[in-house]
């Protein structure tokens, strides 16, 4: 049976790759983000060296460098596609919710939900060290993440116009996102690092990890919720 993009291993040699990738133009930079997401799964946040992307792709070392400038250009292009996914999950848990909490609820258990499916990619997004800040198309995926946190933990839908990532905004909303996010990117690093299983193992009539994660979130929102009047 010929082997097909989507049944070839991304851990067969070189020149089985170059096979099973026929790119034609513009095709490159997609399949080069998805070897660097494949190398980050597989290996770790520190094998992601253009020379690994390029690799894993199946192409020349040059190759990362002739499309995106640099490693920090590869990565911060893959940070962007994380947050576009990010919010994109989000979006979709808060779809049909009704109410300021509900709908902060849902969006909270969607930032959950992407951090359990993308553990290394929800990791590597927070690596700022590692990425452009200027790169266009970071900045334009933060600002759309920022938009969906403001209407999970805002009052607001979307960010005001502004030149931050989050726009502009009241500083009690600011106290209030603030709170909520870091309260709920904490319980998902805790979550994917593996730090709640026992705590959720002792605890009576709580199957697992995740569970406590979501008990946790229906428990802390609606105190969270009455920081709106700061």
């Amino acid at each position: 049976m010929p082997m097909t993009e989507k049944t070839a291993s991304r851990k067969t040699a070189k020149k089985t790759a170059e096979a099973a990738r026929p790119y034609h133009h513009g095709s490159l930079p997609h399949a080069l983000l998805d070897a660097a997401e494949a190398v980050l799964r597989r290996d770790g946040i520190g094998a992601l060296t253009l020379r690994a992307i390029a690799r894993e792709a199946g192409v020349s070392h040059t190759a990362p460098q002739h499309h995106f400038g640099n490693t920090a250009g590869v990565l911060s292009e893959l940070a962007a596609l994380g947050n576009l996914r990010l919010a994109a999950t989000m979006a979709e848990k808060a779809e049909g919710a009704r109410g300021t909490n509900v709908r902060r609820k849902a969006m909270a258990r969607g930032y959950v939900a992407f951090a359990l499916k993308n553990p290394d990619l929800m990791r590597f997004m927070s690596r700022n060290e590692m990425l452009d800040s200027d790169r266009p198309a970071l900045i334009e995926s933060r600002r759309i993440a920022g938009r969906a946190l403001a209407g999970v933990f805002g009052d607001a839908s979307e960010a005001p116009p502004g030149k931050g990532t989050f726009g502009c905004m009241p500083a009690a909303q600011a106290v209030t996102m603030t709170v909520s996010w870091a309260f709920v990117h904490g319980l998902v690093m805790l979550l994917i690092d593996g730090c709640l299983k026992s705590l959720a193992a002792s605890a009576e009539g709580v199957r697992s990890a995740e569970d406590l994660v979501d008990a946790a979130i229906e428990h802390a929102q609606i105190s969270l919720g009455k920081l709106d009047t700061l």
